[in-house]
């Protein structure tokens, strides 16, 4: 599917109205908690479950649909999304059933309308209990799931099918975790193995054998990070979405996440929500969008190099945004 365009997003959670939103390759939300940041990547979870026939399942995970209508249902009881992609408009206009016993959506999708296969990192915390550190189906290696659960499988497929992909993962890990040596792969026709789970080994003891458990969180987010951003680009979702990557990264390694996420974007989309300054003065003033919240409703305006150029010139992108020229900031 062709990138998208622009898009309308009106009585969404806290976005009470935005018109005609330009989408580039790459977008990057900053704004204080509660801005609606992640309410705008909700928006295309929203539109997977619905183009999957599961839109009721996502009302009841999101809290019913006084938690998706802006303002409640005392205020309205209307959505719509429109998605303009190649010249061609994707229409989702979603109401309260009238006639229903209990509060539910009816919803309108324009035929031809594209299965949205979204990808975040969402709720990735990555505790002792997250699935990434648990054993997982060997055979289960298509794609990389949403939550990274199959990167032990997933790693394995890029390692026998993708070399050079590989290689370029396990030497962007070397720069951001300098003690990692590379992920260890126990042999094929140990059928014995029907779950696997994460081993790699040490820089310095190639002979090594560790575990997820000896891993940060921070270390393993960027595994993760990484694994998705520089796999080939035809196993990437067309449009990915992750939410504050930046969690428990070190400071180089964000550096290295910028270089990342601009290379997907060169043919993949790319949506993410951070709050780290660091992390936005790796980029452009156009890839980054501010977010603020104004009368209870999220207001979204995209950054231009004309107006900050003078500003640029002894100060990061980074920098604007703590002495507040960006906006995005939490307000007194």
């Amino acid at each position: 599917m062709a990138k998208l365009d622009r898009l309308t997003i009106q009585g969404f959670k806290s976005i009470r109205s935005l018109e005609d939103f330009e989408l580039r390759g790459l977008n990057v939300l900053i704004g204080p908690n509660g801005a609606g940041k992640s309410n705008f990547l909700s928006l295309f979870r929203l539109l997977d479950y619905l183009s999957r026939e599961r839109l009721q399942l996502f009302v009841k995970e999101e809290g019913g649909p006084d938690a998706l209508l802006f303002g409640g249902r005392k205020h309205s009881s209307n959505i719509l999304v429109e998605i303009f992609s190649d010249g061609v408009c994707f229409r989702y206009p979603l109401s309260l059933d009238p006639d229903a016993n209990t509060p539910v959506f009816s919803a309108i999708v324009t035929p031809g309308t594209p299965r949205w296969r979204v990808f975040h990192f969402l709720d990735m915390s990555l505790v002792r209990a997250a699935s990434v550190r648990l054993p997982y189906a060997v055979d289960n290696n298509i794609e990389f799931q949403q939550d990274a659960a199959n990167l032990t499988h997933f790693i394995r497929r890029l390692r026998k099918h993708h070399p050079d992909h590989y290689l370029r993962i396990i030497e962007t890990l070397r720069l951001a975790v300098p003690f990692f040596g590379d992920f260890v792969h126990r042999q094929d026709n140990d059928t014995s193995r029907k779950m696997l789970e994460l081993e790699w080994s040490h820089a310095d003891d190639p002979d090594s054998v560790f575990g997820p458990s000896q891993l940060s969180d921070g270390a393993l987010r960027f595994v993760c990070l990484a694994t998705l951003l520089l796999q080939p680009t035809d196993l990437q979702p067309e449009l990915i979405l992750i939410d504050e990557p930046e969690l428990g990264l070190h400071p180089y390694a964000l550096t290295l996440l910028a270089e990342m996420l601009q290379h997907a974007s060169d043919e993949r989309q790319v949506i993410v929500s951070t709050q780290s300054a660091d992390l936005i003065s790796e980029l452009e003033p156009e890839d980054v969008v501010v977010v603020d919240r104004n009368d209870g409703a999220s207001i979204f305006t995209r950054l231009k190099r004309v107006g900050l150029s003078d500003w640029l010139e002894d100060h990061s992108l980074g920098d604007l945004w703590k002495m507040d020229v960006l906006g995005g900031r939490p307000g007194p």
